[in-house]
């Protein structure tokens, strides 16, 4: 290829940075540019904590991506041409790319009645302020958690900590870390019960009210504020575009991370379908942001030095969960993301956790 070669990396999360950081280790004459609506690097693997009141440290992205030789242009896109291989962005402003790394990440799915309206969420940085504003107004009223997912259960552990006169209610369909082994989900269970943390399990929520939520059975439960963390929906910039697409708007990618549909698009993180072992999608997590968004800037380096990038190998190995500051649950994986024996718990596992969340902002370059 000749001339300079320019490539726009959006989304300044955790696969963005993976790959802006991997595209200047492994190119030469290249410009990046990272492309997001914030500009400062919050790491969202500490929300929970933020959403409790705790001070989380913050990274100018210009700052620390500029030393590193890499353009940050701080702006929302609004809308991808791959005709013209043009961004543009919500003041106007068009970038111009010859390869596109689409890294947006994911927001809270609230699709529910109500929820948009009446819910807080902790999907994203500037929504976790907002929820320990709310959550210490509450007063006596009941703080209902709803999801018993991995992010509802470390909100739930963080705000009872904090907050330990309050009551908090964990609320879903599913028993808290129903895919964990058995004695990952017995700690879990244990040390929510000893935060306090009341758990209601086999409850649908159809409807979230101004004063509580609806369930599928008709029942109404009371609630001073309602957090929700049940999904994940990711921007629908990519399927306006008319990239492939899957029902959720992921793009589909190949086993390089390229997408299917348009051979200059990558796509890594949250928002790309990536098969993983067993052919099963690759879950949205930290755990697969960083790696897939390497993964992308080695495909892209290969190709432009002329070479065809190895596909991806993709395992897990460990899902970390913390339960407040002092417990935590360490959950040691097969390779297809199913859980082994092996299991850590207590003050040993939210030591281990801390140096994960650690070493994750540590490898995309933010510590």
């Amino acid at each position: 290829m000749t001339g300079q070669q320019h490539i726009v990396v959006l989304g300044a999360g955790y696969a963005g940075l993976a790959a802006a950081r991997g595209l200047v280790r492994r190119t030469r004459g290249t410009r990046v540019t990272v492309v997001d609506a914030r500009a400062e690097f919050v790491e969202r693997v500490r929300l929970h904590q933020r959403a409790s009141g705790q001070d989380i440290a913050t990274r100018d992205l210009r700052d620390v991506l500029g030393a590193r030789g890499i353009d940050f242009v701080c702006g929302r896109a609004t809308r991808i041409d791959p005709a013209d291989k043009t961004v543009q962005l919500a003041d106007g402003a068009v970038l111009a790319y010859d390869t596109l790394v689409y890294a947006l990440g994911s927001t809270a799915a609230v699709e529910v009645p109500g929820a948009a309206a009446f819910a807080r969420t902790v999907a994203t940085p500037g929504e976790a302020p907002a929820v320990w504003a709310a959550a210490r107004g509450t007063g006596d009223g009941p703080v209902v958690i709803v999801g018993t997912g991995a992010t509802g259960i470390e909100l739930a552990a963080e705000l009872a900590e904090s907050r330990p006169d309050s009551r908090i209610v964990l609320l879903g369909a599913d028993e808290p870390g129903a895919w964990l082994s058995p004695r990952a989900a017995v700690h879990l269970r244990a040390a929510l019960a000893r935060l306090g943390v009341e758990i209601r399990t086999g409850a649908k929520v159809v409807e979230v009210l101004a004063d509580g939520v609806r369930l599928a059975d008709g029942t109404c439960l009371p609630a001073a504020l309602t957090i929700w963390t049940a999904g994940f929906a990711v921007p629908d910039l990519a399927a306006r575009a008319g990239l492939a697409v899957d029902a959720r708007g992921r793009v589909r990618t190949d086993d390089t991370l390229r997408s299917i549909s348009h051979p200059d698009i990558y796509a890594a993180g949250d928002a790309a379908l990536i098969a993983g072992p067993a052919e099963r999608p690759l879950r949205m997590a930290c755990a697969t942001a960083i790696p897939t968004g390497a993964h992308a800037a080695g495909a892209i380096a290969a190709r432009l030095r002329g070479v065809e990038p190895r596909p991806l190998r993709f395992r897990y190995a460990v899902q970390c969960l913390s339960l407040g500051r002092r417990d935590g649950l360490i959950q040691v994986l097969r390779a297809d993301d199913t859980p082994r024996s092996p299991v850590l718990t207590g003050r040993p596992a939210a030591r281990v956790k801390e140096l994960v969340v650690r070493g994750a902002a540590w490898s995309v370059g933010m510590r």
